[in-house]
């Protein structure tokens, strides 16, 4: 347990206890708002941490207070020894998830679900195949409602979905996946769109604010008051009726940078303070270099002195990350 001198806690007393862990840059999706068609150059096998490298990060991290852990990519079902590092990570006594476009969840699942899992997140921005295929440039729906199917059944829970709304892309599927959530069973969370697009071409009328969102939601089910969120980044609404709930994560409107208790550790071992940062810190370097635990906590400490309090997404001084969503971890 980290003493009260050895959690990571910024300039403005926010306690860091929640890490993103990126585990690939790679992704088998080419998502229109995320990345070109070709692709990205993908780091090499040596630019990656290991298992026991990420091991290692991850128990420090742990000793200094971090207490959610989410593994992220990319896409990390991608990463060959996703069940291995799993099955490393679990007994470190966090709480463990996933971030995941659910395309190999079909037979990864259970798997996950056996070696430590607890939950998962899933992304879905249409139930429509061609416009799936359009925005994914792959023609893969079907194959993701088998994965969101398979982590149900194999006990993840809870199990959500998370789609980006685009404004004239698939705004007009916000009620239409509100139904198939609540039928389902699941958590839907709309995600306002972000200025993550390695393309650059993020444009503010692209973004379908939440007010938006929860006005079309409220007109057809009806919404209780949201509920207290504390540092969690989804705004969370019952339906009136009872069945279920569902989730509004608004970054660009409705910052929640006030509650932030997270960092990022890339797949090629890099600290970020926030997804919208534009210095990393080389955590690869120190533990390639060291041996010391110290020096590897010193890194972390220091980052996280360091946080900015805000994204200034809505600032006209905004500078947007030189890498992209897929490269930095969600």
């Amino acid at each position: 347990m980290a003493s009260a001198d050895r959690v990571m806690i910024d300039s403005f007393g926010r306690v860091v206890r929640d890490l993103r862990v990126s585990v690939t840059d790679r992704c088998n999706f080419r998502c229109l708002y995320c990345m070109p068609e070709d692709g990205l150059p993908w780091l090499g096998a040596d630019d990656l941490l290991t298992m026991d490298e990420l091991i290692r990060a991850l128990r420090v991290s742990i000793d200094l207070g971090v207490r959610t852990v989410r593994i992220t990519g990319g896409e990390p079902t991608l990463r060959r020894d996703l069940v291995d590092v799993v099955a490393a990570l679990a007994p470190l006594g966090v709480e463990l998830s996933l971030t995941t476009n659910g395309y190999l969840m079909d037979r990864l699942a259970r798997p996950l679900r056996d070696a430590g899992l607890k939950r998962a997140n899933i992304s879905l921005d249409s139930l429509e195949r061609d416009r799936f295929k359009r925005i994914t440039r792959r023609d893969g729906l079907e194959r993701v409602l088998r994965g969101i199917d398979a982590s149900l059944e194999a006990g993840l829970a809870p199990v959500k979905i998370n789609t980006v709304v685009v404004r004239g892309f698939n705004d007009d599927e916000v009620l239409p996946m509100a139904r198939w959530a609540r039928d389902l069973g699941v958590e839907l969370r709309f995600i306002e769109f972000m200025p993550l697009d390695a393309p650059g071409e993020w444009t503010r009328d692209q973004v379908v604010p939440a007010g938006e969102i929860l006005a079309t939601l409220e007109e057809e089910f009806g919404l209780v008051p949201p509920e207290a969120r504390g540092s969690a980044p989804a705004e969370r609404y019952r339906y009136r009726d009872g069945n279920g709930s569902v989730g509004i994560i608004a970054s660009v409107t409705r910052a929640f940078c006030a509650q932030c208790d997270r960092v990022r550790l890339t797949a090629d071992g890099q600290v970020r303070t926030c997804l919208f940062a534009t210095t990393e810190y080389d955590l690869r370097t120190v533990l390639r270099s060291s041996g010391d635990d110290e020096a590897v906590a010193r890194c972390y400490l220091d980052a996280v002195a360091r946080k900015q309090w805000g994204h200034r997404i809505n600032e006209p001084d905004f500078v947007q990350p030189a890498r992209g969503m897929s490269q930095i971890g969600g």
